[in-house]
């Protein structure tokens, strides 16, 4: 497999930076983009174990950090916690946009695919969603533990956020209060409809697979059944036993059965749509 990183540089200057993996070979036919979620990035985890699985496939694997995801130019530290703090749902549907508009049109491949999946992890496969209604040019859609709305916070929380301008979220692996402005919660508010996932997983009309693990506690099961009762013509595979990450851990040591389990659903569904149709 070979592997490279690459820049992409957004019209006010700020920067995403991701990986490329392509198998070894003649250039691929389709490539997948893989999007992280809140507080996560493209190393974390199982992230780089997945997104070889997938190059071994046969398709060229782009997956990258949102450019106010917190990390910069260390991969593996959250370094950049105001550019975090700064984020919102929006930008980041536009930035999953972005990076398919790079796979079509700015030369990040050695090759134009015939054929483009999306896979988005919780909070990212809310913006996978979105980003699939919007693109409406895709050809497979996988989700993992993904939400089925944005909207995840009480209104004691909205109230404070709103007095102070500022909340924290406590990142329990590495133990930072990390921020987030106001604009967040604005931006949400204001662009309610378009930020809809529910709504636009109703209008979803490519193959999708979404797989969430049973004993979910970040994002319940609960979400992976709205959004199958939103578009019922999507696959639902629950995962007994499999928690928000699959029982995997950052950093990454091996796998486990729950996600080696969503793996392969994953594979065989990208390989159905993206390969072999």
């Amino acid at each position: 497999m070979i592997q490279r990183p690459f820049t992409v540089v957004l019209d006010d200057g700020e920067l995403i930076r991701g990986d490329l993996r392509l198998p070894e070979g003649p250039p691929t036919r389709s490539a997948v983009v893989v999007v992280h979620g809140f507080k996560g990035f493209k190393d974390w985890g199982f992230f780089p174990h997945l997104c070889g699985a997938l190059a071994s496939d046969g398709h060229a694997v782009v997956s990258f950090n949102f450019s106010r995801g917190g990390i910069g130019s260390n991969p593996a530290r959250f370094t950049e916690l105001e550019a975090f703090a700064r984020n919102t749902f929006t930008r980041e549907v536009e930035e999953v946009l972005a990076i398919l508009r790079s796979v079509r049109h700015d030369n990040l491949l050695p090759r134009l695919p015939e054929k483009i999946g999306l896979l988005g992890h919780s909070r990212g496969g809310g913006d996978a969603i979105l980003a699939a209604r919007d693109d409406g040019n895709l050809d497979a859609l996988v989700t993992w533990a993904a939400v089925a709305t944005f909207d995840r916070w009480s209104e004691e929380v909205k109230e404070e956020w709103r007095r102070k301008g500022r909340i924290h979220v406590k990142n329990a692996r590495t133990g930072q209060d990390m921020p987030l402005d106001l604009t967040l919660l604005e931006d949400f508010e204001a662009n309610r409809d378009r930020l809809d996932v529910e709504a636009a997983a109703a209008q979803l009309e490519l193959p999708w697979l979404i797989v969430h693990g049973e004993d979910d506690l970040s994002v319940s099961a609960r979400d992976a059944r709205r959004l199958v009762r939103a578009n019922p013509d999507a696959l639902l595979e629950l995962i007994p036993g499999a928690g928000h990450t699959f029982e995997a851990a950052h950093p990454f040591k091996a796998s486990t059965p729950e996600l080696d389990r969503a793996v392969e659903a994953t594979r065989r569904h990208f390989r159905l749509h993206l390969v072999e149709t």
